[in-house]
């Protein structure tokens, strides 16, 4: 045991109770320990593994979204080579198409020429025909009045004045024109 004189110490300071202080303080901090210390370890340790794991799955995530984000720009690469090819394909279509309405309307136009200078050839055949049965018939008109009339000089010259005359007038189609 403990002598009187060493219970004594100086600034009224007992043993004792420096004693009973330091074991209610290693009784509080072992309850502590086993109480708060390891729980609250244990829970952030736990925290600690979470946040690991989400950042792990963040990171998945954004690898994913890198190959997710490599195959939509490769696919619409593929769509605008796409969209070129058919665009060229109906621009060629188009230009056949064309091409083909060009032809047809210089087929028609051709016809529509040909049909014409054939037209003109038959009126100027017409006129032409008109125009000879005209003379014929001024001819004949002149001979008639010249085998019944007398031959004289002046009537000679009165029968020719008439005759440019008459084939001086405009000439006529043969319908009245």
């Amino acid at each position: 045991m403990i002598t009187p004189a060493l219970m004594e110490l100086p600034l009224n300071i007992d043993l004792t109770q420096v004693l009973l202080h330091i074991l209610n303080l290693v009784i509080l901090v072992g309850g502590l320990a086993l109480i708060l210390y390891r729980p609250v370890t244990k829970f952030l340790e736990e925290r600690r593994r979470s946040f690991e794991e989400e950042e792990k799955r963040n990171a998945e995530t954004a690898e994913r979204v890198a190959s997710l984000k490599e195959e939509y720009e490769t696919k619409c690469a593929e769509a605008d080579a796409v969209i070129a090819e058919r665009e060229r394909e109906a621009e060629r279509k188009i230009a056949e198409k064309a091409g083909r309405y060009m032809d047809e309307a210089r087929a028609k136009a051709d016809e529509i020429l040909k049909s014409a200078e054939e037209e003109a050839e038959s009126r100027k055949a017409h006129i032409l025909e008109s125009a000879q049965t005209e003379i014929g018939e001024l001819v004949v008109t002149a001979a008639h009045k010249l085998i019944n009339d007398t031959a004289s000089p002046e009537g000679d010259s009165a029968l020719y004045d008439e005759f440019i005359r008459t084939a001086s007038e405009e000439p006529t189609d043969g319908d009245g024109r």
